[in-house]
């Protein structure tokens, strides 16, 4: 088995040998051979066994590397490559939005987007494990500092725009970021390295004493805020999952209407007016929707959630 492993490795190297030399004949074998190395990693272990679905997945991601890194990277001045990378990251919509609510609950407003987001990379690079693994690799697969740098800027792009449930990883490494930083403040930085940082505190004047720039109240509130928003959003697939089903079923020609109105907070007797119906018509409208969302929709996506909305609901006086 491991003589197949490692003869599958070998043609995926040397199909990749063969397509850089065809569409990078500008840079050198070493320089290609460096690129091959790093694209088909370490772990030889991940080619055992695989199937054509699998071997075609790898092989997708595999150029997807290889894609940011030649578009975006290689050849590259680094600090213009480094600059590339946090304007893309920056002009990340979830991220940015995050960001900035952070920025807005904390006592140092003057601090941008990409002055937090700066921290957050060199946060990544530092703890890390998969990065950690990734810049001892690239290591490995070259002596040339310039070649080294654009891989590991590809490598942290990718990293940090894999989607974990619909959002970007780099949007919980800067949660995680705000919970570490909260209890002790970042380690020091080389003075040389691209990515700049603030220390927890700095003290511009001994007689002035220390100002935090990570206020701790500020992280609480943030990361209530965004437990918040989560669940209002939430919510707000649920009930749009749950409005399509009772189209679909035909439950009543007033069920979406009524959902609406319910869990805006109406009482059954505004709601009844607002539809124009009886209360009692009202209220046995509301048994019908309630039925089918804790008995038959609830079964099937979030049971805890619609069982709190519609779930323990008084039985009508008719």
């Amino acid at each position: 088995m491991l003589a197949e492993e490692m003869a599958l490795a070998e043609t995926i190297s040397d199909e990749w040998q063969a397509r850089l030399q065809e569409e990078l004949p500008e840079h050198s074998p070493a320089t290609r051979n460096s690129i091959v190395r790093w694209l088909v990693g370490e772990d030889t272990s991940r080619f055992d066994g695989l199937d054509a679905t699998q071997r075609q997945i790898i092989a997708q991601a595999m150029d997807y590397r290889y894609r940011i890194l030649r578009q975006r990277y290689l050849g590259m001045l680094p600090e213009k490559a480094y600059k590339g990378l946090i304007q893309r990251l920056s002009n990340l919509f979830l991220i940015r939005n995050k960001i900035r609510t952070w920025i807005a609950l904390s006592r140092d407003r003057q601090r941008t987007v990409v002055d937090v987001l700066e921290e957050v990379i060199q946060e990544l690079l530092q703890n890390d494990r998969y990065m950690q693994q990734q810049v001892a690799w690239i290591a490995q697969c070259t002596r040339d500092a310039r070649l080294r740098n654009a891989l590991l800027l590809a490598s942290t792009e990718e990293y940090c725009l894999r989607p974990i449930r619909n959002q970007p990883l780099l949007c919980y490494r800067f949660v995680n970021y705000l919970r570490r930083t909260q209890k002790g403040g970042m380690t020091q930085v080389p003075t040389d390295d691209f990515i700049r940082l603030v220390s927890e505190e700095i003290s511009p004047d001994d007689s002035e004493g220390s100002v935090s720039l990570l206020d701790s109240r500020a992280v609480d509130e943030y990361l209530d805020a965004q437990a918040d928003l989560e669940q209002q959003e939430l919510r707000n697939s649920v009930q749009q999952r749950f409005e399509a089903y009772l189209i679909e079923k035909n439950v009543d020609p007033q069920a979406v209407n009524w959902l609406r109105l319910y869990l805006q907070g109406r009482s059954q007797e505004a709601i009844a007016k607002e539809l124009n119906m009886e209360v009692k018509q009202i209220y046995r409208l509301r048994e019908k929707v309630s039925y089918h969302a804790v008995k038959v929709f609830a079964s099937k996506t979030q049971a805890d959630l619609v069982a709190a909305w519609l779930g323990n609901q008084p039985k009508s006086e008719n």
